[in-house]
């Protein structure tokens, strides 16, 4: 088993099922309600007889009440497409608990629960472009090759959501896209949203920051370093700093929630040193 998690976990998630508000309309079999009218077992509605309809869903009981030839429908269980987008720039990389870490276990996780839920699940590591993609994978027995494909990434580059995401192989249909990020300013989150919707996506945005980006400590001198562009500043922490620092912070935070919110995406807000059942939780019940 991968450092990612062991089996012991993976019973504790196993019976979670990634939620979603997408009823797809076309695809294989699975665990999704569709509009289409087909032959599951779920009953759906009732229409009238019509010359051509298959007579053996014709429903006996309603005609004796009814004296009227009525058709039973029902809904056919469809398959979600699923598409996780991880950041493996570099700013990933760092934290304690690291973000990479963290971040690459809770995609590990979102896709167990979705492939066990018949869903097709296509993972893809973003930076300033589509680094790599591992696609519609199906079934549990696929999870191992999703372990291989996560334990294999290389952090480097930069962020940009927008470039990266619209570069990245796709295949049109209806879905759920799971954005996994620590959203650097730049990062075009709006476009990128505006982006998925276009593509009929269901946007889950995961806004992930280490423990020490959201609160850093006090009465320290240090050199902070952008990981992903280099560029180097001393500074010396002291109280008032720290204080105006977080209102910074929690103005940005609002800034991304709110364009969540305005465009209808789901936004979680975590860090990485959230329990990854928490993780998990907000986003399948969020």
């Amino acid at each position: 088993m991968s450092e990612l998690f062991d089996s012991e976990f993976l019973k504790k998630v196993k019976q979670l099922a990634l939620s979603t508000k997408i009823i797809t309309a076309s695809g294989s079999v699975g665990n999704r309600k569709s509009r289409s009218k087909g032959s599951s077992v779920e009953f759906s509605d009732f229409r009238e007889y019509t010359p051509g309809d298959d007579f053996r869903r014709i429903d006996w009981n309603a005609y004796g009440r009814f004296e009227k030839l009525f058709i039973k429908l029902f809904l056919e269980e469809r398959e979600a497409a699923v598409h996780i987008y991880l950041d493996t720039s570099k700013s990933m990389d760092w934290g304690e608990p690291n973000k990479s870490i963290m971040s690459r276990r809770l995609a590990a996780v979102l896709s167990y629960i979705s492939l066990s839920s018949y869903d097709c699940v296509s993972i893809s590591s973003i930076s300033d472009t589509c680094e790599k993609s591992i696609l519609s994978l199906r079934g549990k027995n696929s999870f191992g090759n999703v372990l291989n494909f996560l334990q294999d990434l290389i952090y480097k580059s930069k962020t940009d959501l927008y470039k990266a995401i619209e570069a990245s192989q796709w295949k049109q249909s209806k879905g759920i896209s799971v954005i996994i990020s620590d959203l650097q300013p730049q990062d075009g989150l709006l476009e990128t949203i505006r982006l998925l919707q276009f593509r009929k996506q269901e946007v889950h945005i995961c806004h992930i920051l280490s423990p020490q980006e959201i609160s850093p400590s006090v009465n320290s001198s240090l050199r902070l370093i952008d990981s992903e562009i280099g560029n180097a500043k001393d500074v010396t922490i002291y109280q008032q700093l720290l204080k105006e620092y977080r209102k910074v912070y929690l103005s940005y935070v609002r800034e991304v929630e709110e364009t969540c919110l305005k465009l209808g995406a789901n936004y979680v807000h975590m860090d990485s040193g959230m329990a990854i059942e928490k993780m998990v939780r907000l986003v399948v019940e969020g």
